[in-house]
């Protein structure tokens, strides 16, 4: 079968559905706000089945292969002492960074969530960040060297569920004030639940963990020589250190600094290929025309096939890194406000994502075309690709700054990765336990978790050393441990029947099932679409390399079969017990946010105002809020009633938040027709800095 045809296919009913519940809750439509959100949604999609439309079918030249003339690979692949320093002063800069910015957490809201005030666009590099860690570029390197432009679609699988977040989910998640996703397992079904997610999103999150340090201790171990778990060891301490000072300011920050640097290094490697080989057109040309299609084949090859990698990556990992990935989570909650956790999905999706793609297999296309053209030899190892693309083309300098993106590129996953531990950790495990501990109390035992989890990782490693690539570690571990969780949150969300039961079943009897693929791999073979078994050893648990991809189709197939029959045979909760926790009751959760009374996400337009101060500062206990009062100038031009809640910000827009907090009015001063806040002692302190004492400030008026 056409692989181009089969994704488009399934994603295709993915993403219809998605647009179903789009039209059905009003956020999609024909006219206004509706009218571009379709829009945007079908660009969007138009966007991707073009540009992989044209790579797997369009007529491209290629360029007679030249043979290599020189005697073996070049010395390198180590560097000089200027590109060690830089790497040095990169980990410097990282803590330096963190635990600036880190200052002042002054409760587990401030360590998970940075206060909830930070801009779309800092949300989307600390996403992209996240995104695209340190086993992507070499990972993907290693693939793109053997198989091309088809290593890079895991990236571009997104879009299929981007409407079934924005519209579904998001607004469920960001407005139930969930601190872990596995809170919402409870109140959605109940505390045996709860349980139940926690422990697989722990085993899910930690091993993430795992695979990120096996991969930087792989790196640094063909740099420096150095044991690959002393090196995993030596980075994980470092993303230690100023995670557990700042938490998830200092998370989001750092990954600014990351982000930027992801990104543009990984362009300088790309640039430097082209350029080397005389322009785009030449650098194209050199590579072989299998190597552009999007998808390279549908099932004939065991090690890599399309079909495979669209179940495991774009469905199974995808769904799970949106909707489940606790660190996903907690960037999106960290958001101002619902439209700018919106802004940042669909930027990240739609503009940062293809430009990862692109970066993070860059190391392997050029080092493909170099081989390609004759100036590599044909026999380098593909899991070297990018380091040996990288110390051929660069000069002193700037091959230590890639490898500190390389760098940069394990902290901003890892950094994300512990933090989410520690939330799940504290809300989920540590306060059902200590239900009176109060904030200084769960914030230390968030950060004695940080530091936890990353010795857990560590521990990980040898583990992850036994299988034969990172690619496999990587695709074996998601296909397994995803579908469970994937299905029996989907199904929470858009089924209304579906009952606590059967989403314990769902969990339980689907990881009982994957577990035993891998013990019996034969099972799988119903489902496998015709893709070959190889040989299976007598081993326990040999099977785990056995269908690795296609296991994420099982155990998806396997789920969501156990979650339907057992959701029609057992009796769910009314569905007004269920008020803000299932699609079509986000009007419900938007009411239930900070006591709004809008029941929409209609927040009002920025306003310049100015303020007053007060040494005392009056307290919602309610909602966790600082009471303000306003102006009726203020009120009247933000439409604001008491009770509403505001977003007020240094006028600074490229702070993204940093200076910043949210308030509920206490009283209108109607005869006031100034645009004027009164500001107690701790809004004072957060938002204004002494250089900044009578400056304007920027207000918002949110639900």
């Amino acid at each position: 079968m056409d692989p181009y045809v089969y994704q488009y296919s399934i994603g295709g009913i993915v993403f219809g559905v998605g647009l179903y519940f789009g039209f059905r809750q009003g956020a999609l439509g024909f006219e206004g706000r509706p009218l571009r959100n379709l829009l945007a949604m079908v660009a969007g999609l138009a966007f991707f089945m073009g540009l992989q439309g044209w790579l797997q079918y369009g007529e491209m030249a290629v360029a007679e292969p030249v043979q290599y003339a020189g005697k073996g690979l070049p010395e390198g692949v180590k560097g000089q002492p200027v590109d060690y320093a830089i790497m040095v002063a990169y980990f410097a800069a990282m803590l330096i960074i963190g635990t600036w910015f880190g200052r002042g957490q002054q409760n587990t809201k401030d360590f998970f969530f940075g206060g909830q005030r930070f801009s779309w666009w800092l949300i989307s590099f600390s996403l992209i960040a996240t995104t695209i860690g340190s086993y992507s570029f070499v990972k993907y390197s290693k693939v793109a060297y053997g198989y091309g432009i088809a290593s890079s679609q895991t990236y571009l699988n997104d879009w299929f569920w981007v409407p079934l977040m924005l519209f579904g989910w998001l607004p469920i998640l960001y407005f139930s004030r969930l601190v872990s996703i596995p809170e919402y397992f409870e109140r959605r079904f109940g505390r045996r639940e709860r349980r139940v997610a926690t422990w697989l999103l722990l085993v899910y999150l930690i091993g993430y963990v795992g695979i990120n340090l096996f991969t930087m201790g792989q790196a640094l171990n063909i740099l420096l020589g150095w044991p690959v778990f002393l090196c995993a060891a030596a980075v994980a301490a470092i993303s230690a250190v100023y995670v557990t000072s700042g938490g998830q300011t200092s998370v989001i920050m750092t990954d600014l600094f990351q982000g930027v640097m992801l990104l543009v290094t990984g362009f300088i490697l790309l640039y430097l290929g082209v350029d080397y080989l005389g322009g785009f057109d030449a650098f194209w040309s050199h590579l072989p025309r299998e190597h552009r299609m999007a998808f390279t084949n549908f099932n004939t090859d065991p090690s890599y096939h399309s079909v495979g990698l669209f179940w495991q990556d774009g469905m199974a990992n995808t769904a799970m890194f949106l909707f489940l990935n606790q660190g996903m989570a907690m960037r999106l909650l960290s958001a101002r406000s619902i439209k700018d956790s919106r802004r940042a999905v669909i930027v990240t999706s739609v503009v940062l994502m293809p430009v990862a793609a692109m970066v993070v297999a860059s190391g392997g296309w050029v080092a493909k075309a170099l081989v390609h053209s004759g100036h590599l030899p044909p026999d380098i190892q593909a899991k070297e690709a990018f380091f040996i693309a990288a110390d051929f083309l660069s000069r002193p300098g700037v091959f230590g700054l890639i490898m500190a993106a390389l760098t940069a590129a394990l902290m901003s996953t890892v950094d994300t990765l512990i933090t989410a531990v520690a939330a799940i950790y504290v809300n989920d495990i540590y306060k059902p336990k200590n239900p009176n501990a109060n904030e200084q109390q769960l914030l230390n035992a968030a950060r004695v978790s940080s530091v936890s989890v990353t010795a857990f990782g560590v521990a990980l490693v040898p583990i992850f050393m036994g299988f034969d690539s990172i690619y496999s570690a990587h695709g074996a571990f998601t296909a397994a441990v995803t579908p469970p969780l994937v299905v029996s949150l989907l199904l929470g969300v858009f089924w209304h029947r579906f009952s606590a039961t059967a989403a314990f079943m769902t969990m339980v009897g689907g990881s009982a099932l994957i577990l035993g693929s891998v013990v019996w791999p034969e099972i799988i073979t119903p489902f496998a679409h015709g893709v070959p078994m190889k040989e299976v050893g007598d081993e326990f648990l040999s099977g785990k390399n056995q269908y690795k991809f296609m296991r994420a189709f099982f155990g998806l197939s396997v789920c969501f079969a156990i979650g339907i029959v057992s959701g029609f045979v057992t009796r769910g909760r009314p569905v007004e017990q269920l008020k803000g926790l299932v699609w079509g009751t986000v009007g419900d959760a938007i009411r239930l946010f900070y006591g709004g009374r809008r029941g929409a996400d209609d927040e009002s337009a920025w306003i310049d105002a100015g303020y007053k101060t007060s040494d005392v500062t009056a307290f919602d206990e309610s909602v966790n809020l600082p009471l303000v009062n306003v102006s009726g100038g203020l009120a009247n031009a933000a439409d604001a009633q008491v009770g509403d809640i505001l977003y007020i910000t240094d006028s600074r827009w490229w702070l993204g938040g940093l200076r910043s907090g949210h308030a509920r009015i206490a009283a209108i001063d109607a005869g006031d027709d100034s645009a004027t806040v009164h500001l107690g002692s701790d809004l004072v302190t957060r938002i204004i800095t002494d250089a900044r004492v009578g400056a304007s400030l920027r207000v918002k008026r949110l639900y």
